[in-house]
């Protein structure tokens, strides 16, 4: 079992720059891939980014590559979401998730199926 908890968001002005992080509360932390999803309002939610057990491979949605950066610490047991240069569409609620590493997670990162354990989430809101 995994218990996670989101923190770092806020509302930032668009081109601005915010970092989330997510605590996890288990001894197994570093078996787990881990991934950040988000949701706006009215919209189902979608993959942002993943980060496997070891800290590579790492991947992006298109919509944020070259401006968010995923990491994690397995000694800390956290895993962080640096976001940069940040845009309206960027505003949602931001989900830590975690997944047990199996040869599938490589492939379907993006599928929140995949993600056993939630967070409960955290506000980011960029204005214009």
């Amino acid at each position: 079992q995994v218990q996670l908890v989101e923190s770092g968001g806020g509302l930032v002005q668009a081109g601005g720059s915010l970092r989330l992080s997510c605590a996890a509360a288990g001894r197994t932390f570093n078996n787990y891939a881990m991934g950040w999803f988000r949701q706006a309002p009215g919209k189902e939610r979608d993959f942002v980014a993943g980060i496997s057990p070891s800290g590579v491979p790492t991947y992006y949605a298109d919509s944020v590559k070259g401006r968010f950066t995923i990491s994690r610490d397995n000694a800390k047991n956290t895993v962080s979401l640096q976001m940069n240069n940040l845009k309206p569409e960027d505003t949602a609620v931001y989900y830590c998730a975690a997944s047990t590493s199996d040869g599938r997670w490589y492939t379907e990162f993006s599928e929140g199926r995949l993600y056993r354990y939630w967070g409960q989430g955290t506000q980011v809101a960029v204005s214009s």
